[in-house]
């Protein structure tokens, strides 16, 4: 479901730009992450990819956006995106049930939920992908909405929208608080 091979190509677009300010070389930078819902995947889910300009002086850093990463959310995008979408329309003993079966705090998961039909509906990403939707998406059901919109077109949705949302993994994208 998580494929590093997303990031991987979505890295190696970025590096091949070069630095925005400059225009110079881009050297490996990657950083550490240690994100959770992660337990038995390989390494590579440990690294973010990122870049530093090799002009002296400039060094300033690319990072490029990710399927595997939704912002600076702890929790690994697939893990967002599902648990969010598996708390529709929940009673608050559902929730507590999905926080208790994932290993997430019941709190962690509201915050999404509010974050998914607040921060992100109002955000100026959604509102650029939306107006390019041939039909509406229930905005208070985000992401189930959404991913039943791309289950039409992908096999897997989950994928597809990670794949959609990879702008979202960097600053300026979305204008939403990380958590």
């Amino acid at each position: 479901m998580l494929r590093p091979r997303i990031d991987a190509n979505l890295a190696a677009k970025a590096r091949a730009e070069g630095c925005a300010l400059s225009g110079g070389r881009l050297d490996v930078a990657d950083y550490p992450r240690k994100p959770r819902g992660a337990d038995g995947l390989n390494e590579t889910f440990a690294w973010r990819h990122s870049f530093c300009c090799a002009v002296e002086g400039c060094g300033r850093r690319r990072t490029p956006p990710s399927g595997r990463f939704l912002g600076r959310k702890v929790y690994l995008g697939a893990v967002v995106v599902l648990a969010t979408a598996l708390q529709q329309g929940p009673t608050k003993i559902a929730v507590t049930r999905l926080a208790a079966l994932i290993g997430i705090d019941r709190r962690t998961l509201v915050r999404w939920r509010r974050w998914w039909t607040t921060m992100f509906a109002t955000s100026r990403f959604w509102t650029s992908l939306r107006g390019r939707l041939a039909s509406a998406v229930d905005e208070a059901a985000l992401p189930t909405s959404l991913m039943a919109r791309l289950t039409a077109i992908a096999e897997d949705a989950v994928f597809g929208l990670l794949r959609l949302l990879a702008p979202v993994s960097t600053w300026p994208h979305l204008d939403a608080s990380a958590s």
